[in-house]
């Protein structure tokens, strides 16, 4: 993971802008994502409110621990998302249900804390890359990301149908990742990654091992389904020969020949006799 940098300028030598920071749990904000979040801590509200007056644009960084309720300097990963507030909504529980969209991937240089976390960022441009191998390794992603939908029934239809809208490369990169079955650190890396290609690969990377788990997963699904159909079916059976055999008045049948037998032994007949009266 990058390390934080204490410098406040970049490439140019402008000194880097400094915004309000969102830590975010359980979640990594990708370009082009637009997601709700509840928002509840103090200082988290504090940055949102302070945002809302000067221009909606926030920074939105993950929190390496999500138990951490005030994460510091070090909690927090150093490469994140510049975020717009599309829409806040104040809850009467005093909490904050607010609309973000991802727009950039950002550098932090510096970290400071007051009513609310603030950092110091710059841009991190995208790495220049053959345009060629970018489609070719772009639909190979995409074609692998249908595969994926397909077993895993956690995606919507119309996701699939999102992404297949997508043109710009790099937006069908973040896209993809943002909905792959993926922890915090792996997610990160990912945002982390400027070049295009290099991404492209590992989400294909992520996806050739998650389907190889699906694959497992529904094999042993199918195996027991039908072990459980075939005993619900014996079982069944077995339920329906009782009531077929109750309702023919087999245990009455069997009385009545106990009764012939009985007779036949008082009549004294021979041996022969006897075996006739049984085969008849």
């Amino acid at each position: 993971m990058a390390e934080i940098d204490s410098s406040t300028s970049n490439e140019s030598g402008d000194e880097s802008l400094i915004l309000p920071v969102l830590p975010l749990r359980d979640i990594v904000m990708f370009p082009h994502m637009i997601v709700p979040l509840f928002v509840g801590r103090e200082k988290s509200v504090t940055a949102l409110e302070e945002v809302m007056a000067s221009g909606k644009k926030i920074l939105l960084l993950a929190q390496k621990d999500p138990e951490e309720d005030a994460p510091k300097l070090d909690a927090l990963y150093s490469i994140g998302t510049l975020g717009n507030i599309l829409q806040l909504l104040k809850l009467p529980d005093g909490t904050i249900k607010v609309l973000i969209e991802g727009q950039e991937r950002v550098q932090i240089h510096d970290l400071s804390e007051d009513s609310c976390l603030r950092a110091s960022y710059t841009v991190l441009p995208e790495v220049v890359e053959d345009e060629e191998e970018q489609e070719q390794v772009s639909r190979a992603v995409l074609n692998q990301f249908e595969a994926y939908a397909k077993l895993n029934k956690k995606i919507a239809p119309e996701v699939m149908v999102s992404v297949s809208g997508v043109e710009a490369v790099d937006r069908l990169a973040d896209t993809i990742a943002s909905h792959l079955n993926l922890k915090v650190s792996e997610k990160q890396d990912l945002l982390e990654m400027t070049s295009v290609i290099q991404r492209l690969e590992k989400i294909f990377a992520f996806m050739e091992d998650e389907m190889d788990m699906l694959q497992v997963d529904k094999r042993v699904r199918t195996r027991v389904k039908r072990q459980m159909e075939k005993s619900q079916r014996e079982y069944y059976l077995s339920e329906q020969m009782k009531a077929i055999q109750k309702e023919l008045g087999e245990e009455d049948i069997h009385s009545d020949l106990d009764d012939i037998a009985e007779k036949i032994e008082t009549l004294g007949l021979s041996q022969e006799a006897k075996e006739k009266q049984c085969l008849s």
